[in-house]
């Protein structure tokens, strides 16, 4: 090798190494995730998926309902034949039951479904996406009770069936939990809840922590851009001051405040610098004063959850879908 190849091969980076939390079934979940939500995923998500995986993101978080389990599981492909990673076993792949099929039953060829999808033999991580059951979400009228119980089994027998090495929940409230935890044979491993600077949970984690449930945030900048969400993080006065005080970009200072709550988080950005830059967290600290300064912040859910609340359905009220915590 000549002194330029030197210089050549030295130049590349290496992948940036994201800490990894255990979950209670002994697997480690890096505390980073890649999310794939989004109305508009663009068609060379592959691609950028596939870069992420040469940043570092070891964790890939999809859904049935997003539609891009296609995506990643081409993507995952592509970073074991391509050497990105060593093999599957390097990647932590995260998917999550959708509400036609939260029902007994049905929760285990669903599974199955999003495996063929995905082309895995199986998930990571395989989340229960809501508490609620309906043939068409969009049709308030099929709206159902949801059986707690009943689905649960079917997420338990998916781990046993070794089609998923964890399973685990999403929008549950922490009296969600602890209903679940009492009748759990398997308790869930994680909770993936909205979580941020202007909305803490601060009732989910206590209860996941008192029962060993790793918590994990979506929307951790507050969902800005998508319909739903909120510039009430990446606007606030608190965390731009914080931000200029600390050298660092507002998305920077919030996606470390998350992390230094001892939660676990999706980062959704289709921009390759904003990948680069989201893993640029984990070599520095908020001080006391910092975080004094980001607990002023007002407190709101933007992930609402109105679309599951009508007159006739199970939910009648958004006080009933939380149990009070809104």
């Amino acid at each position: 090798m000549t002194g330029d190849d030197d210089l050549q091969h030295a130049a590349v980076a290496l992948p940036t190494a994201i800490p990894c939390v255990t979950l209670n079934t002994g697997h480690a979940m890096p505390v980073l995730g890649f999310g794939t939500g989004a109305s508009r995923a663009p068609a060379d998500l592959p691609d950028t998926i596939l870069h992420a995986v040469r940043l570092g993101y070891r964790h890939l978080d999809t859904a049935a309902m997003y539609g891009t389990e296609p995506a990643v599981g081409a993507a995952v492909a592509e970073a074991v034949r391509s050497g990105a990673v060593r093999s599957r076993e390097d990647l932590f792949v995260t998917s999550k039951l959708w509400i036609p099929d939260a029902r007994p039953g049905r929760v285990v060829p669903a599974l199955r479904d999003s495996l063929a999808r995905l082309g895995l033999a199986y998930l990571d991580l395989f989340l229960v996406h809501w508490p609620v059951a309906a043939d068409d979400p969009a049709d308030k009228a099929t709206h159902a009770e949801f059986d707690m119980e009943g689905v649960w089994r079917g997420m338990e027998e998916c781990r046993r069936l070794g089609l998923a090495r964890s399973v685990g929940v999403s929008n549950f409230s922490a009296a969600k939990m602890e209903r679940l935890l009492a009748l759990a044979a398997v308790p869930p491993a994680v909770n993936q809840v909205e979580l941020n600077v202007g909305w803490r949970q601060d009732k989910v984690r206590v209860v996941c922590a008192r029962h060993g449930v790793v918590v994990t945030a979506y929307s951790p900048l507050g969902a800005y851009g998508a319909s739903w969400g909120s510039d009430a993080v990446m606007n606030s006065g608190v965390m731009h001051d914080v931000a200029a005080a600390k050298a660092k970009t507002v998305e920077g200072v919030a996606l470390r405040w998350v992390y230094e709550q001892g939660v676990c988080f999706v980062a959704r950005s289709f921009n390759k610098e904003r990948l680069k830059h989201n893993l640029d967290i984990f070599d520095w600290e908020l001080s006391e004063e910092d975080k004094a300064m980001i607990a002023t912040i007002p407190q709101k859910r933007a992930c609402q959850g109105d679309y599951f609340v009508s007159p006739d359905g199970p939910y009648k009220s958004l006080e009933e879908l939380w149990d009070g915590e809104i």
